[in-house]
């Protein structure tokens, strides 16, 4: 658990690309993008059928790790909107009580704008919490703190030949873009233009490791 502030809120960077928020116990998370392994196999890309499941296990180990009473989902939540239908019934009854133990709320992103109300939990399109914009992509015509997702933000680099990649948090002066929680989610460059034109000026990249919080300056 790295300490990372943002718009005068203590928060802590976790390295499971999750972001916790100690004075109001809640747990951050975007992109889960839940049955995209099934959406992949209706267009005959056969993948293993694991991804809601697995990213369901980390989802339950974050929430009892950090003691979470608020459980906020920055939309893409699910990959298409018939996702939450092709749930298998095992997983789906562990959504819903996860919905029912803890403060959950559904923010809409651009894959699951039809999102089913049977899930549990409050559906919004974005909201505001503590003077903070949760949403999901970010709008750089929005001058208020924002912590949004949608970009899936990975940082590249290249060291002693070795290309690494790693999810990563992007920070501008008022907007926060959150890492890809889902287990079979790719990711964008960190440094593309779309990530930085919603960010803005003096962007950086910040990965959490070893109780550190690295940064790397977008801008150099």
């Amino acid at each position: 658990m790295v300490p990372l502030s943002f718009a005068g809120h203590d928060f802590i960077a976790l390295p499971q690309a999750a972001l916790f928020w100690p004075s109001r116990r809640a747990l951050l998370l975007a992109d889960l993008h839940f049955e995209k392994a099934s959406w992949f196999a209706r267009l005959g890309q056969m993948l293993p059928p694991y991804d809601s499941a697995a990213t369901l296990d980390a989802v339950e180990a974050l929430v009892a790790a950090t003691g979470a009473r608020e459980v906020w989902c920055l939309g893409d939540s699910f990959h298409d909107k018939g996702g939450a239908a092709r749930l298998p019934a095992d997983v789906r009854a562990r959504i819903a009580a996860l919905t029912q133990a803890v403060d959950w709320t559904w923010v809409t992103g651009n894959h699951d704008a039809g999102l089913d109300p049977e899930m549990g939990g409050r559906i919004v399109v974005e909201a505001q919490v503590d003077g903070v914009i949760l949403r999901h992509e970010a709008d750089p015509t929005d001058s208020r703190p924002e912590v949004s997702g949608h970009f899936h933000p990975k940082l590249r680099l290249s060291l002693r030949g070795r290309n690494v990649s790693r999810r990563c948090f992007v920070r501008g002066p008022g907007k926060l873009v959150m890492p890809a929680f889902g287990a079979l989610t790719g990711g964008l460059d960190a440094g593309h233009d779309a990530i930085r034109k919603a960010v803005g000026a003096r962007a950086e990249a910040l990965v959490p490791v070893s109780g550190r919080l690295l940064r790397f300056p977008l801008d150099a």
